[in-house]
């Protein structure tokens, strides 16, 4: 098998991984590549090294698929340890500023959330993935140049305060794709002038997926293909967040040589807008396709 092929049976679809602490998603991804005998194996969105919980891999055909997935709102359990500031807004950055022992009381704790709800121009961390003239910054970072990164809209829905005490506090944070939750703990340290840190992360959820479908690193290390083939979601499953919509087998066999189907070469009712997933008469996914001009017009095919 050479390097680029699958091996015979190689999943294509998404598998919901439950990263380990220590690890960083591109680590989750090369296991995955060895375990499962599949080299074309993405994500759809990465978790720090520090962070636990889920992962959304894309397997074989699937990974064509992460524009679809990117932007899906995330769920997430953070500890944010309040009286000390770092380089990195979380627990694995240097400790700058001074350190503070002041008690931070509840309700200061309360107005500080609400004032970071909603949409906002978020500044990434400088030790992030975010891409700067072609380069991650974590990166340029390592290399002590200079990085500077540009706000971006984001929005904080929900920070739910689960456990608290006065140094303390466990969040169940809900947000927008893009959403740096270290950010959140920097900017609550800023606001009650005691300085902060994420401590701990652990995203629940990413979109449709959440840690009842997970397996763990371990499992995907020790695989095989076909002992994690119960857990592989299928391409449609991947995307069922979209419209779908049955293609008749002339309108398959349009949308393999790239052209948009009109309503006649659907079976079914035509969806209104917006992006919408066009499955076979057996359900399998053979492509992705944008409403428009009375058409649907092929982004990606599967086929």
């Amino acid at each position: 098998m050479s390097r680029r092929q699958a091996a015979p049976g190689a999943p294509e679809g998404g598998l919901i991984v439950d990263k380990a602490p220590g690890l960083t998603s591109h680590d989750i991804v090369a296991i995955a590549r060895r375990s499962l005998r599949q080299p074309r194996v993405g994500h759809a969105g990465t978790l720090d090294p520090m962070a636990t919980g889920v992962l959304v891999l894309l397997l074989g055909r699937a990974t064509r698929l992460a524009q679809f997935l990117g932007q899906d709102e995330k769920r997430y359990e953070a500890v944010v340890a309040f009286g000390q500031a770092t380089s990195t807004y979380d627990a694995e950055g240097t400790p700058i500023g001074p350190r503070s022992d002041t008690r931070v009381e509840r309700g200061a704790l309360d107005a500080a959330i609400t004032r970071y709800r909603g949409p906002q121009m978020q500044t990434p961390p400088a030790v992030s993935a975010k891409k700067v003239g072609g380069h991650r910054a974590y990166d340029l970072v390592r290399a002590e140049k200079p990085v500077a990164l540009a706000p971006a809209p984001v929005e904080l829905h929900e920070a739910e305060i689960v456990e608290f005490d006065g140094h303390r506090a466990t969040l169940h944070v809900t947000c927008s794709a893009g959403y740096y939750v270290r950010a959140l703990a920097r900017d609550l340290g800023e606001a009650l002038g005691v300085g902060a840190h994420l401590h701990a992360l652990r995203r629940t959820r990413s979109g449709l997926f959440g840690l009842e479908g997970a397996v763990t690193v371990d499992a995907l290390a020790r695989g095989p293909a076909d002992a994690l083939a119960p857990a592989v979601l299928s391409p449609a499953d991947l995307l069922a967040h979209l419209p779908a919509v049955v293609a008749t087998d002339e309108g398959c066999e349009r949308l393999g040589h790239g052209r948009p189907l009109e309503p006649v070469h659907l079976i079914g009712r035509f969806p209104g807008r917006g992006d919408a997933r066009i499955v076979d008469q057996s359900g399998r996914l053979v492509a992705v396709a944008k409403v428009g001009s009375g058409a649907l017009h092929p982004v990606v095919v599967l086929m």
